[in-house]
This record gives C-alpha cells, sequence and structure tokens, in this order.
C-alpha cells in the first residue's frame, strides 16, 4: 500500500521566502524519481501588509506561469494573512499539468511588494510512474 501522500491531495512542502519585497524564484518542490505530480493550490501566508505592488507566479521553473499565472497579493494586509491559489475552475475547465519526476515547481515574485516574510504551503498528489 501506499503512503498517505500518495493516495491523497496532501501537503508536499512548506517553503519560507524571506521577502516579500524581492523579485526572485523560489523552489517549492522538486517532483521526486519515480512520481509525477499533479498540483491543486497553494497557500501564502505573510508576516505583515504586503502593500498594493506585490505581484507573484507559480509553476515549473522553465515557465514559471504554468499552475498560476500572475496573482496579485494586495489584499494581504496584516500578520498571518493567507491567501489560496490555483487554477480558477470555470464553464470551461481550466488545463492543468502533470509534472514529471525531477521538475522544479517554483513562485516567482514577478513585482516586489513590502519587505515582509511569506510562507507557500504547496498541495498536490503524485503518480506512481
Amino acid at each position: 500500500m501506499s503512503a498517505l501522500n500518495e493516495d491523497a491531495i496532501t501537503l508536499l512542502s512548506t517553503t519560507t521566502i524571506a521577502s516579500l519585497a524581492s523579485v526572485a524564484a523560489t523552489t517549492l518542490y522538486t517532483v521526486p524519481a519515480g512520481k509525477k505530480c499533479v498540483l491543486t493550490e497553494a497557500w501564502l501566508e505573510v508576516g505583515g501588509d504586503v502593500g498594493a505592488s506585490l505581484a507573484f507566479t507559480i509553476g515549473r521553473s522553465t515557465a514559471l506561469t504554468d499552475f498560476v499565472g500572475t496573482t496579485n497579493g494586495d489584499n494581504l494586509d496584516a500578520d498571518e494573512d493567507i491567501m489560496v491559489v490555483a487554477p480558477v475552475p470555470s464553464a470551461t475547465p481550466s488545463t492543468n499539468k502533470i509534472y514529471p519526476a525531477a521538475v522544479i515547481i517554483q513562485i516567482n515574485v514577478a513585482v516586489g511588494g513590502n519587505a515582509v516574510a511569506g510562507v507557500v504551503y504547496l498541495f498536490g498528489f503524485l503518480i506512481d510512474v
């Protein structure tokens, strides 16, 4: 029988970002050997007011936008505010990706906000290859 994190949507990683003011990509997860990964959502928790300018994306390191396109964080106004980001389902469902082994998933702060820390909780499930 497989471990729980291979049979259910689970927390794949918890990653701290020291400053959301820094425009940079940060690795969240690397798909393990012998597995494929489907991401379901990410949660961004902040340590204070990020300001009006924060914009970020999430995706494979070679694309950076193929899971979640540009997302504004301007409604994160206080310590321990948190937001969920995911492809938006609609009448025409969004296309999602299956990431093969060794793919690196990153969050990319495209436009920096205020110099507050953040924590990204990445969720999804693994498939045996």
